[in-house]
């Protein structure tokens, strides 16, 4: 597995891994919890450093889940974890990146994780009604505290990164990003390559259609994320398939599976990008790792980035709600 520095020398594995769909989102949740573990520690041992959770996960199942994979194993993973939602009764319920309320997350973060230090505590969502200096201060008393090492943001605007970046130097910025949804690359990437900060892509994978795994007939069970987002309406898959068909075809010359080349045409967009897939399988684990060895050529990229800017993509990455909450 290759390595990466995000920023402020916090060294991670190429690629990391998103846990969320271990706990939430994507189908029924996996019956056997120590199934769960062994993925989380498989992925460790086959050079994985970069473990991304979040208090709203479950919620706070997914927290625990990782806090108890990692316990024999602390010394050899970063972990990141995020705040910034209201939480009742077990519920999500709307923003709150109020100071009182960020210590609070702090410290139920530490203790279903287990740990003494976050490494990575990025604000999950920008909350319009807390003023961004107000979050990085926040950040920098737990930093000074010894109880976060790096501060992150996610989804969050290239203005309000540089305002929360004059407070407290950011590590990471964690958005949505992938040969299919291209919004951080006009605003985001370049405020953070001017700066030295981190970026992060979760859903690298299209939530599964750069793999090749989703096609206009598939169905998601009743309650899977998949199924209330616009893009992945038949119409919307059927106006996309010519993305995935250039995928499957380079991949095949290259004798790489598409998610492989999802993954290594993120990696070749700069050097401080590390990509988090999601997955509940070993050999997914594998399969991502593989990308680090890829050699995609500077044409193979701009063949890629032109289609993807020919053809477009159909229909928002998340419902209206949840494109309000992003890019603010």
């Amino acid at each position: 597995m290759h390595r990466r520095t995000l920023a402020q020398g916090l060294d991670v594995s190429a690629i990391g891994l998103g846990a969320m769909g271990m706990s939430q989102s994507y189908g029924p949740n996996p019956g056997d919890r120590d199934d769960m573990i062994g993925v989380l520690r498989y992925a460790v041992e086959n050079g994985v450093t970069l473990i991304d959770t979040a208090e709203v996960y479950g919620p706070f199942d997914n927290e625990e889940l990782v806090g108890e994979a990692i316990a024999p194993i602390r010394d050899r993973v970063t972990i990141a974890t995020k705040f910034g939602f209201e939480i009742i009764d077990g519920k999500q319920n709307g923003l709150n990146s109020r100071p009182e309320h960020i210590r609070q997350a702090a410290e139920g973060s530490l203790t279903r994780l287990g740990i003494e230090t976050i490494d990575l505590f990025y604000q999950h969502r920008v909350d319009p009604d807390v003023p961004i200096e107000d979050v990085a201060g926040a950040v920098s008393e737990l930093v000074a505290q010894g109880k976060v090492r790096h501060f992150g943001l996610s989804e969050a605007a290239a203005s309000t990164i540089r305002r929360a970046h004059a407070v407290h130097p950011v590590t990471a910025v964690q958005s949505e990003y992938s040969l299919w949804t291209r919004d951080p690359e006009p605003e985001v990437l370049p405020v953070c390559a001017e700066l030295g900060i981190g970026f992060v892509p979760f859903s690298p994978l299209g939530k599964g259609f750069l793999t090749g795994s989703v096609t206009p007939g598939t169905t998601f069970a009743e309650g899977e994320i998949r199924g209330r987002i616009p893009r992945f309406e038949a119409e919307n898959l059927t106006a996309n398939q010519a993305l995935i068909d250039q995928v499957r075809s380079l991949a095949a010359e290259r004798d790489a599976t598409p998610g492989q080349i999802a993954l290594a045409w993120l990696l070749a967009q700069a050097t401080y990008i590390v990509p988090i897939p999601g997955t509940r399988r070993r050999e997914r684990i594998d399969e991502n790792a593989g990308s680090t060895t890829v050699a995609l050529s500077s044409d193979d990229v701009a063949d890629l980035n032109a289609l993807a800017e020919r053809v477009g993509v159909a229909g928002n990455r998340y419902d209206d709600a949840g494109m309000q909450a992003v890019n603010r």
